[in-house]
């Protein structure tokens, strides 16, 4: 029964990302001139269709718990319309086609050097051979390397200036909601994505994997921003991070302050709180506080409302905190 169900999944995923290839990358690759691109449009068609099921989750199981249990009313609807843009970009398959079109080929064609140079990519079996033998056990060492690399790419870009100038973006929402995940700076999503590209690469993941993997983080990230009054309890708190534990790390004075030589605040983790735990950054506490940056709420720091005017902001930021000013 489960066996004809995953396969009933597999064909209507095989299915849908044809249909979104053959109809809609083709002829748009086609006609701007992008044909020799296309064998990295096929990939690029499957996150669109794995974003079209992560928004259909949202809305259809996360949007109505957040109604259910709410941690307070929503009184700014244009900040949260804002927020639904950048999830379209990001989920819908913009980026990733921005990403895999005029990014990708450049990684491809430096791999490519590498191999020619006799040197190849690392593999995660060479650590523990036989031990990625069993295919979720294979999945579930990637998603421990890459959440922990998360982990620190999270840590820097709260500790280094010009990477928070990028970052603030998503910190300055006052209102989270489960469309506040992808609420980034383009810029600070294409270094991110970037990194996480070269150590794909690196490690050998299987593409497949990587994008059960990435699906996995940005549904789990979606739930943890929502506007929702909910914990994991007392042992559940310390195994995957929940809404309460991620709010505190946008609470304000809490989320980006350095207290008792802490980099840039607590709860970095993305999946699992244990990272948190080990380098000393997790604070488990059973609040549910206001979020937003300090400067925006205590000295009137502007940030932008818009989609576009934070994208500008941003760059403002980023500029001053090169330049020293």
């Amino acid at each position: 029964m489960i066996d004809s169900l995953l396969n009933a999944a597999s064909d209507i995923y095989v299915g849908t990302q044809s249909f979104v290839y053959e109809r809609c990358l083709q002829p748009i690759a086609f006609y701007l001139g992008w044909g020799g691109l296309m064998e990295d449009g096929y990939e690029a068609s499957g996150w669109i269709v794995a974003g079209l099921f992560q928004v259909l989750i949202m809305v259809l199981i996360f949007a109505p718990i957040e109604r259910l249990m709410p941690v307070e009313p929503i009184t700014n609807k244009k900040a949260i319309y804002v927020d639904m843009i950048y999830t379209a970009i990001h989920r819908l398959g913009l980026f990733r086609l921005f990403f895999f079109f005029l990014i990708q080929p450049y990684f491809d064609d430096l791999f490519g050097w590498f191999h020619t140079q006799g040197i190849s990519a690392f593999q995660l079996d060479d650590l523990v051979p036989g031990l990625t033998d069993v295919g979720w056990i294979n999945f579930v060492c990637y998603l421990v390397v890459f959440d922990l690399l998360g982990y620190w790419i999270h840590r820097a870009q709260h500790q280094w200036n010009f990477w928070w100038a990028l970052h603030s973006v998503h910190h300055s929402q006052r209102q989270m909601t489960m469309w506040s995940d992808d609420r980034n700076h383009l810029l600070d999503d294409v270094v991110h994505s970037c990194i996480f590209a070269v150590v794909a690469l690196l490690i050998g993941i299987e593409p497949a994997q990587y994008v059960e993997l990435i699906v996995i983080t940005k549904l789990s990230e979606s739930f943890q921003h929502s506007n929702l009054k909910l914990s994991f309890g007392r042992v559940g708190e310390y195994l995957w991070v929940s809404p309460r534990f991620h709010r505190i790390h946008h609470s304000i004075g809490t989320g980006h302050e350095f207290e008792r030589d802490v980099l840039g605040g607590h709860n970095f983790s993305v999946l699992l709180p244990i990272w948190d735990v080990i380098f000393g950054t997790a604070l488990f506490v059973d609040r549910f506080e206001a979020t937003g940056i300090r400067d925006q709420v205590e000295s009137g720091v502007e940030y932008g409302e818009g989609f576009w005017t934070q994208q500008w902001l941003g760059i403002k930021r980023l500029f001053n905190a090169c330049v020293g000013s």
